[in-house]
């Protein structure tokens, strides 16, 4: 007999909707920009629940709640983590500046600070995740406080969209929770 018996859902002390929403949140705002999976949006919003971030931003193409195959990776993230859709993203790095959000670009970029080596100094900040093929735009990128890459040592040259959010958010929700 092992002693690892699987909790069942009812067992993980969970927050409801309502909760969630009155909570603290982790102060990280999630930009998506140009993002053409529905299932990566939904994936996003899962992971963003997970670690109680404070809100997703949609840009561009990115396609917005309610839609069934968001729905299908999200499983009812949309209703916990807010949002809200933008048309430009630059435009939007733009205003959280001038709101003094730092916002970070996740991408591979001449001078770009690995996640490893990122110590987040200043909350909340935005960090932007791009498009599936062409990566985070420059136009953005240049209206970043930064770049984040997430080292590779593979053949490939990136991963997911939403296997970096899950890498990116978990890094940077450890380090946070260490500085409290």
């Amino acid at each position: 007999m092992s002693d690892f018996r699987k909790l069942r859902n009812s067992q993980l002390d969970r927050l409801n909707v309502a909760d969630f929403k009155a909570a603290n949140k982790t102060p990280i705002i999630v930009v998506l920009d140009d993002i053409r999976s529905l299932n990566n949006v939904g994936s996003v919003f899962r992971t963003s629940d997970a670690f109680r971030i404070e809100k997703i931003y949609l840009c561009g193409i990115t396609a917005t709640p309610p839609h069934k195959d968001i729905q299908k990776t999200a499983l009812g993230a949309t209703d916990s983590v807010d949002w809200e859709y933008r048309e430009n993203c630059a435009e939007l790095i733009e205003q959280l500046s001038q709101e003094d959000i730092n916002s970070y670009a996740i991408e591979q970029t001449e001078n770009a600070t690995m996640l490893n080596d990122f110590a987040p100094e200043k909350t909340p900040m935005a960090i932007v995740f791009g498009n599936e093929v062409k990566g985070v735009q420059q136009k953005v990128i240049d209206r970043c406080a930064g770049v984040i890459e997430i080292p590779q040592i593979g053949t490939k040259h990136s991963l997911n969209i939403s296997v970096s959010t899950g890498v990116v958010l978990w890094d940077l929700f450890q380090k946070l929770l260490l500085k409290v």
